[in-house]
């Protein structure tokens, strides 16, 4: 039976993505979307879009979110959370907007919010609450009633994230040829953004030098490095890594990128590397290009030994961590004192983003925080 005091007050889930093309006619009009008021040529767009063409012209983000609504609609079912789960991205269908509309025309007025972003930061966190408010604000022009719209804390050292990935980390070692397994180092990977969009990630009594950023990666990272040591009895050489720049060379971004490390390892003689994606929550485009064609085609030519560990993607575990975040929020919001799992040593995180966390550039309205205007 269902016991919907569980998940009250909110009465839907709402799974928030990134969104990727799902044809070949599809990639520049994503790009474009991804890219809008930036004045990036439609030319430059295509030559970027060549990564998508290499798969089709299909990014796998959207069917991986669709196998996570599956995973998170059956495990709420097992375990009798009677909440609807819906999903809408930031850059194509279905989109947010689309979405919301939808939850509201379905009567849903306390809607939770799932980012498929883990950690704290400007494009992983806020881009998000601003597109929330962007969504909220043209259902309030068109006169639609707006629904209470919450976010999730960030996830990144709940245990339901984080033993996925000590698991597909020693799955990947034994994928690794027998005599350099026990020599292997460990790569963990993220998204690099901007120095600056690092410095000022999180709470501003934390900014400065990487800011929550690069806390929690690291975090996980050490968390992740000493379950695989306990696990195997070996005290392997680790560092995070960055993938994915796309900005402009004169702008700093978080260094070392995957394929300079692959080198600089060699050079120092590892054997081989297990390069983990800490920072992703699915095999996406970023993990299937970056990693698994330019990092492989890197570590090829240097002779080097590579494996891959997966991402969380639909591990059960990870969709009952979401069940988990859900029901301790809502007990959050009837007053109780949920028990608050979290590992490592940041704790768990706050439920509401604080004024000055993860600044933009630009001042823009955001929506799930202590400055949301749609409180």
């Amino acid at each position: 039976m269902s016991d919907q005091s569980a998940h009250a007050p909110y009465d839907a889930l709402l799974l928030l993505s990134f969104g990727g093309p799902e044809g070949p006619d599809d990639v520049v009009p994503f790009l474009e979307n991804v890219t809008r008021g930036r004045g990036i040529p439609r030319e430059r767009l295509k030559e970027v879009g060549q990564h998508y063409f290499l798969f089709g012209g299909v990014s796998p983000i959207n069917g991986q979110n669709r196998e996570l609504l599956r995973a998170l609609r059956e495990d709420f079912a097992a375990h009798g959370v009677d909440l609807p789960v819906y999903w809408g991205n930031r850059n194509w269908a279905p989109y947010l907007t689309d979405t919301l509309r939808e939850l509201v025309a379905d009567g849903h007025r306390r809607v939770l919010t799932l980012t498929t972003s883990a950690y704290a930061s400007y494009s992983g966190c806020r881009q998000y609450r601003e597109n929330l408010a962007d969504a909220l604000a043209a259902l309030e022009a068109e006169g639609l009633p707006l629904p209470r719209v919450d976010k999730l804390r960030h996830y990144f050292n709940h245990p339901g994230f984080v033993h996925p990935v000590v698991d597909a980390t020693l799955a990947a070692l034994e994928r690794l040829p027998e005599d350099v397994r026990a020599g292997a180092h460990l790569a963990f990977t993220t998204h690099s953004i901007p120095t600056a969009a690092a410095d000022t990630s999180g709470p501003a009594e934390g900014h400065g030098d990487g800011g929550a950023y690069v806390a929690e990666h690291l975090d996980v990272a050490r968390l992740v490095a000493g379950a695989v040591r306990e696990r195997t009895g070996t005290d392997r050489p680790w560092r995070l890594v960055y993938q994915s720049r796309s900005g402009a060379p004169h702008i700093p971004w978080l260094e070392p990128d995957i394929c300079d490390h692959l080198e600089a390892v060699h050079g120092e003689g590892a054997p081989a590397v297990v390069m983990v994606p800490i920072g992703f929550v699915s095999d996406h485009m970023e993990v299937m290009y970056d990693l698994d064609t330019e990092a492989a085609a890197k570590a090829a030519e240097l002779g080097l030994p590579v494996a891959r560990a997966a991402t969380v993607g639909t591990d059960p575990r990870f969709a009952a961590a979401v069940r988990e975040l859900v029901l301790e929020r809502a007990a959050s919001e009837r007053g109780e004192r949920p028990e608050r799992c979290a590992l490592g040593a940041l704790g768990p995180g706050h439920d509401l983003c604080p004024v000055g966390c993860c600044p933009a550039r630009a001042p823009r309205p955001a929506a799930a925080g202590a400055d949301s205007p749609y409180a």
